[in-house]
């Protein structure tokens, strides 16, 4: 990793006298002495290359990893081809800033660009930014987008994911505008609760699709309920389910957003991870954060720029939609590398593993006297269930087996299945909650 090799003793020397200063305290003799330090940190001595690998492996022993994994909620476990990590690990591209001087950094404009243009032709949008922190972040982006003196109000379905909500309440909160929660029913978005709700204060309306409990929205019937009210419709997607459903283009969105976190990302305790934001013609100027643009160079020849920033974003701040400057280059360079490599087939394909085997896991538990499922119509990769017996006890027995099983909600367990766990293990982890149920009854 030479770009982060320290600059030498002398190089530092060389760099102090050329500014006049004769040593590193000089360099600070502006800086009030009353915060200088005294004295040394009170760290402890350095430790060899061996020394510290072996301390943190002995750390990592302490991690659970689980060797079956039937939970999601957000974060995902699926397969990512070993390409992808080696690409991405390339040290010109291990950054996570999109660069300011586009003559030196064609390279990464370009792998950006190319993202960009992979996202379009997912979500089946216009345009799209260099990406946003996380997924969250990209939701209360997109309600800010559709901010209008006139409309005030932003309104989330009650079956979106909690951390979205919550995130989005914060943006709502610090800009001075009301959130207001659309009821749930059954399980979907109360469609007439939805008509209601959509009064003239309305900026706007988000749905994730497919939503917590992992049923699909009838998300073309809630965009024309929501631009009847001369509202914007936002769209908060799974990449993954985007290979089989409906695009938010078709469905009528004026934003896309959601988390990419599955196309090749692992879950990484959490992060990073990657936001992902598309929206329509008549809304891309106000995306947020970065766009990459494709233009040419004085001789003719292709080139990439950032395009498109509006410049209250760096100076007038207070005036901007948003204030997000940055991206997550390293994030999308890894989705981009992913999608490449994966095809439009292979996306597919794991998409529709997911979904099968998760419906094959909701026959076995249907299966299991007093487990129901809660899902009807149609849903992708996640289910909901009711035990007969308490959630904990289930899930501890699941670990004991070295399987995590799904997140306890409200109305019982959330369970996922994607295309890396097999039909043996869906067989052994429905045979263990048979056998808890069974022997509670």
């Amino acid at each position: 990793m030479g770009h982060y090799i320290p600059s030498t003793r002398e190089e530092q020397q060389a760099m102090l006298s050329a500014i006049g200063a004769e040593s590193p305290a000089a360099f600070f003799a502006d800086v009030p002495e009353s915060v200088l330090l005294k004295e040394p940190l009170n760290l402890p001595s350095g430790k060899s290359e061996l020394e510290v690998r072996r301390e943190v492996e002995g750390m990592s022993r302490l991690n659970k990893v689980f060797g079956t994994v039937l939970r999601g909620a957000g974060a995902y476990q699926h397969y990512i081809p070993s390409i992808v990590k080696y690409i991405t690990s390339k040290e010109e591209f291990v950054t996570a800033y999109t660069p300011y001087q586009a003559e030196m950094s064609q390279g990464i404009l370009q792998s950006i660009f190319e993202y960009q243009t992979m996202i379009c032709e997912l979500t089946g949008m216009d345009a799209s930014n260099a990406s946003m922190y996380d997924g969250a972040s990209a939701a209360a982006e997109a309600v800010a987008m559709c901010r209008d003196r006139k409309r005030s109000v932003a309104l989330v379905s009650a079956t979106t994911h909690p951390d979205v909500v919550a995130t989005i309440r914060t943006y709502c909160y610090g800009a001075g505008f009301e959130m207001r929660m659309v009821p749930e029913k059954d399980g979907r978005t109360d469609m007439e609760a939805l008509a209601e709700a959509v009064t003239s204060d309305v900026c706007c309306f988000y749905v994730q699709q497919p939503n917590f409990y992992g049923n699909f929205e009838d998300c073309t019937a809630l965009g024309e309920v929501v631009h009847n009210g001369g509202a914007k419709y936002i769209m908060g997607c799974n990449p993954m389910a985007l290979a089989l459903m409906k695009t938010p283009a078709a469905c009528g969105a004026d934003i896309a957003v959601g988390e990419g976190q599955p196309l090749g990302m692992p879950l990484a305790y959490g992060g990073p991870y990657l936001g992902f934001m598309a929206a329509t013609s008549a809304m891309t100027r106000k995306l947020p954060g970065r766009i990459v643009g494709e233009t040419k160079d004085a001789d003719g020849n292709r080139a990439y720029v950032l395009t498109l920033q509006a410049r209250e974003q760096h100076i007038r701040r207070e005036k901007a939609s948003s204030n997000v400057c940055s991206n997550q280059a390293l994030c999308a360079l890894t989705a981009a590398v992913y999608m490449s490599t994966m095809g439009p087939e292979g996306v597919k394909q794991a998409a529709g593993q997911s979904m099968s085997k998760a419906h094959y896991f909701a026959d076995l538990l249907a299966a299991v006297p007093g487990v129901t499922v809660q899902n009807q119509g149609a849903w992708f990769h996640e289910f909901v269930t009711t035990l007969p017996v308490p959630a904990e006890k289930v899930l501890d027995a699941l670990a004991e087996k070295d399987i995590l099983g799904g997140l306890p909600v409200k109305d019982g367990v959330l369970w996922c299945v994607t295309e890396v766990v097999s039909k043996a293990q869906l067989d052994k982890a429905a045979a263990i909650i048979r056998e808890v149920c069974a022997a509670c009854n």
